[in-house]
């Protein structure tokens, strides 16, 4: 590989890169190495032993992605570790996502998986190793206020691959110690360069978004892990009457239409979950647009705290256009969102987070729509 022979800049810090076996974080590795860091490869392993073998092969971090990762590291000539956090991504990530959706709840994992596994457990060991600085393949930037003294995320420049809005929630404390290196990049530029750079991975498939459930089978997923016996109920309208029967709460969230097994004049789809009373609420599609939401769990990133109104955009789910909001504070660790105009599925669980001119000001979670 080119970076052992070539001359570049004195080594500075020494960084910590998450690498899972994929193409971007396979390049953040090497450019870092470029510019002159001193780089060791680290991958975390959340499957259990006895899963090791059956994972799957779009998962990020099973056995087939470790040995990518290690033999991209062997390339850069790098040093490499693998750590077992099974246990803790269970406890954090697994646990949270069966949690939230048996309370009737969409979650978002991979936003706890970014706060709590790879920017805290992953951070941790990093600096066991020596590594003051982590970074990650996440197409996203971070910047620093002097006047405010704050550290902030910034949108990537590739909007189709943009992820800052999974970054949300990480404290100034680990925005301290993080590296964004593929901020300049589009997934593109990202294959071309690691092409360039003769790195295995520059045509692996992207992994999918939640990682470690086959198929996208939640609700089976959940039965599986916790035992629960999911319970059948009513699929009623907004006024109450039962129009059918619903194969358990955690098969469905907001917005959805398809799975309901409704004959209707029009589309039907989910407009609310009535967890308490086992059941699930349908109406037409102008019924799942709202214009109103609170949300709690609040993580401030540009600003320190909101003082009275605040007017930004606000994205409420991943692949959701950021659109104008007033956010107003309610309450210690409270505010609530009013868009200028109706929003399709606003959805109770899920991340909602504020942008001012591609910075992430801060967000919440989605607790309750009005």
């Amino acid at each position: 590989m080119i970076f052992r022979k070539s001359g570049y800049k004195k080594k500075r810090e020494r960084v910590a890169v998450a690498m899972s076996g994929g193409v971007d974080s396979s390049l953040a590795a090497a450019v870092l190495l470029k510019r002159g860091y001193e780089v060791v490869g680290v991958t975390f392993r959340m499957w259990p032993k006895e899963e090791c073998g059956a994972s799957f092969g779009r998962a990020c971090c099973n056995l087939e992605a470790v040995a990518r990762a290690r033999a991209v590291a062997g390339d850069l000539g790098i040093p490499y570790y693998v750590f077992d956090f099974s246990k803790e991504f269970k406890a954090e990530v697994i646990d949270y996502f069966c949690d939230e959706y048996l309370k009737g709840l969409t979650p978002n994992p991979c936003v706890i998986c970014n706060e709590k596994i790879k920017f805290g457990l992953l951070r941790k060991k990093a600096l066991a190793l020596g590594a003051s600085l982590i970074a990650t393949g996440h197409y996203a930037g971070k910047g620093f206020d002097k006047r405010t003294g704050r550290f902030f995320i910034k949108e990537g420049i590739d909007p189709k691959k943009d992820q800052s809005y999974f970054l949300f929630s990480l404290s100034q404390e680990q925005l301290r110690h993080s590296l964004f290196p593929l901020a300049g990049y589009t997934k593109e530029r990202v294959r071309t360069s690691a092409k360039k750079f003769k790195i295995k991975t520059h045509d692996t498939v992207s992994s999918q978004d939640i990682c470690f459930i086959r198929d996208l089978d939640y609700a089976e997923y959940i039965k599986k892990k916790t035992g629960v016996v999911i319970k059948k109920g009513d699929i009623v309208n907004k006024e109450g009457k039962v129009l059918g029967a619903h194969k358990g709460i955690p098969y469905y969230t907001i917005g959805q239409r398809r799975g309901l097994g409704l004959a209707y004049s029009e589309p039907l789809y989910v407009t609310g979950i009535d967890r308490s009373g086992n059941r699930l609420i349908v109406g037409i599609k102008r019924e799942i647009s709202k214009k109103s939401f609170f949300a709690n769990r609040l993580n401030w990133t540009a600003i320190k705290d909101i003082d009275g109104d605040l007017r930004v955009k606000v994205k409420i789910r991943y692949n959701h256009k950021a659109e104008f909001a007033i956010v107003s504070r309610m309450g210690e660790d409270l505010v609530r969102v009013d868009f200028d105009l109706p929003q399709e599925s606003p959805t109770p669980g899920q991340a909602a987070v504020f942008y001012d001119k591609g910075i992430v000001v801060g967000g919440g979670w989605i607790k309750e729509v009005v």
